[in-house]
């Protein structure tokens, strides 16, 4: 892929690429995702460069190249000097990392070929270089199958839109792309046991482009479901992470529930259900439109719609053992639900740490607010995940997160605001003669109450009460 800040400069340096191998004799054009694209008006920053040209005739062509997938003919090449090579003996660096890199630009070339069988269900054992045609059928589907030669003659759409280029199509896909259908190129079966995380990239094509996924596709995708099981957890959590991070994301989960992919990928009952929160999460002020929703916040959006509750996830048990699981908290409702999408999804701890806390603060301003006295609801309302929360019930209820955060607002001009710092702390206890022990906490937490509700503004009345506290413990 050639990736650049700017789509223009992106589809130069590509474009530059593809020229410089048809002056040597060897056929080149964009393939996948960046014809897709461009042919959809969505102004790719990303490209890729299918040749005939073998891997070393391209590092032959190319002086500043490294190789990223020999096995597969995949030359990465450098276009900028901002984009350096790795050094000899060093591994060739992360496509993912290397591609745009301090504002260089690199270019992955990838060798016409055919694929042997795939084991593994991830990746061929064997491949042969071949040619375009051969290259197109052995790909997922039919809009990822196009290729394009940018230094051909225009080429017309059936919408009218001229696309700069020539475009080939050995697969019926500019008649899918006009149609809006995800179709699996030749044998639906084939193609998704091949690699069982083609239902996955099906289902995050679909609805981040809005189209159908045609009915043969779609079965087959139900034929598979089990078989997805045994893809990593890394690769489905990073397929789910990048549906999440696209504001087609109800659509995608609607489709994973659609086609039964949920049990698999989340390692949970079959749930059929609407998903008003995981839709609503940019709707209506939500969020500003630049600013997408955090992966925690979105999954915990759509625990809610499926209608997980602190009573559900303590009783729920996992569609497959874990082992090692750790014991449960006394009193943490979330915890087994949490530490199986965990597993499942392969969550960081900053994943982890979100999903349970817009879980729990969800709970809380849904459910407990009313009946919060005020200090309880300044800790609330100061503590993390709380605006994550607040998010989820403005998709789920606008009126009643309305309701709350005018609260909150009112809650910042009532005594010392929602965020002060404490009068005292346990320094100051010991410098009075306490002996640390289970009561500090307990003196800290009443004198930072009456802190927060305004019945102590100064030092000296938060240590004439902690010792007020620490003698008369009941009071």
């Amino acid at each position: 892929m050639a990736r650049a800040h700017e789509p223009q400069r992106a589809r130069a340096v590509a474009t530059q690429i593809v020229r410089r191998l048809k002056d040597a004799g060897h056929v080149a054009y964009f393939a996948g995702g960046c014809v897709r694209d461009e042919l959809l008006d969505l102004h790719p920053t990303d490209y890729d460069i299918a040749t005939d040209a073998p891997p070393q005739r391209v590092r032959e062509l190319f002086t500043r190249t490294a190789e990223v997938g020999a096995a597969f003919g995949v030359v990465l090449v450098y276009e900028s000097e901002k984009a350096a090579p790795p050094s000899p003996g060093q591994d060739a660096p992360d496509p993912a990392r290397a591609r745009g890199g301090g504002g260089g630009v690199s270019v992955e070339v990838a060798t016409f070929r055919s694929d042997g069988p795939y084991s593994d269900a991830r990746r061929p054992d064997v491949v042969d270089f071949s040619d375009a045609p051969t290259d197109a059928a052995r790909r997922d589907f039919t809009i990822n199958a196009l290729f394009l030669d940018p230094t051909g003659p225009p080429t017309t759409l059936p919408t009218g839109r001229v696309v700069g280029g020539t475009v080939i199509d050995y697969v019926s896909g500019l008649a899918d792309l006009a149609s809006g259908v995800l179709r699996a190129v030749g044998d639906p079966d084939k193609r998704l046991s091949e690699d069982h995380l083609r239902a996955l990239r099906a289902v995050r094509f679909a609805a981040r482009l809005g189209f159908k996924i045609d009915p043969p596709t779609a079965a087959a995708i139900r034929r598979h479901t089990a078989e997805l099981r045994g893809v990593s957890r890394e690769r489905i959590g990073e397929e789910l992470r990048r549906m999440m991070a696209h504001p087609s994301r109800a659509g995608a989960c609607l489709m994973l529930q659609d086609l039964g992919l949920d049990p698999p990928v989340l390692d949970e009952p079959h749930v059929h259900a609407p998903l008003p929160s995981l839709a609503g999460l940019e709707a209506g002020g939500a969020l500003p439109p630049d600013q997408p929703p955090l992966y925690s916040t979105c999954l915990a959006a759509w625990a809610i719609d499926r209608g997980v509750t602190p009573a559900t996830a303590a009783l729920s048990e996992p569609l497959v053992a874990e082992s090692g699981r750790r014991a449960r908290r006394p009193g943490d409702p979330w915890a087994a639900f949490v530490s199986r999408w965990r597993r499942s999804l392969c969550l960081s701890n900053d994943e982890t740490d979100g999903l349970k806390g817009c879980l729990t603060k969800f709970g809380i301003v849904s459910e407990q607010w009313d009946g919060m006295l005020v200090a309880q609801q300044k800790r609330v309302a100061a503590g993390k995940w709380f605006q994550e929360a607040l998010k989820v019930l403005r998709a789920r209820s606008p009126h009643r997160a309305a309701a709350i955060a005018a609260r909150v607002a009112e809650l910042e001009t009532l005594g010392t605001g929602i965020r002060p710092e404490p009068l005292i702390t346990g320094d100051d206890l010991k410098a009075m003669g306490l002996t640390p022990g289970p009561m500090f906490r307990s003196v800290l937490d009443r004198v930072f109450d009456a802190q927060l509700e305004g019945r102590i503004r100064t030092r000296d009345e938060a240590l004439e009460l902690a010792e007020k506290l620490w003698n008369s413990p009941g009071s």
